[in-house]
């Protein structure tokens, strides 16, 4: 009787959480289930890169995934995320190429078009021409924000509402 009064009160709190919950718990009381299985006779535990993934997805969407987790302690799954975050940071922020960047096929047919012109420019003058000329595709400049286009546009419209009168 006691018995059976427990599991009741254990299972009330249950009648109160969404479904949607419920199913979570049950996917990963079944998946540390397939682990154990899995296992077989052996002695230590073998997870997988999908069951730390699985861990890893379940941690950030789930509130309750600490209670329902047997197989590791929270924190081999806190350090699995962690992992992740690293390896990924580190995948992001890797050189694409050693050295310096590619100059483009065009504006080095325009630099060797220029010299053979003016035989006289250094390489000063020949960068400054081609700031000139290819603004955009020599040097980087900020982005133009909201406020740069307004105030660009609203210059042409004055110039333009006085050349009108």
């Amino acid at each position: 009787m006691d018995t059976v009064l427990r599991v009741l009160l254990l299972t009330f709190p249950d009648l109160f959480r969404s479904s949607v919950v419920l199913r979570v718990e049950i996917l990963a009381l079944r998946h540390q289930l397939l682990v154990l299985r899995r296992q077989g006779s052996g002695r230590r535990l073998v997870l997988h890169r999908g069951d730390r993934l699985l861990w890893v997805w379940l941690s950030r969407l789930w509130i309750g995934w600490r209670q329902a987790l047997v197989l590791v302690q929270p924190e081999t799954v806190i350090g699995w995320h962690r992992q992740g975050f690293r390896l990924f940071w580190r995948w992001k922020s890797r050189r694409r190429r050693p050295g310096r960047p590619r100059i483009p096929r065009e504006i080095q047919d325009l630099i060797a078009t220029m010299h053979e012109a003016n035989p006289t420019w250094g390489a000063p003058r020949i960068h400054g021409e081609l700031l000139k000329r290819t603004r955009p595709t020599i040097h980087t400049w900020p982005p133009i924000t909201v406020g740069d286009r307004l105030a660009a546009w609203s210059r042409d419209a004055q110039a333009g509402f006085a050349a009108s009168c």
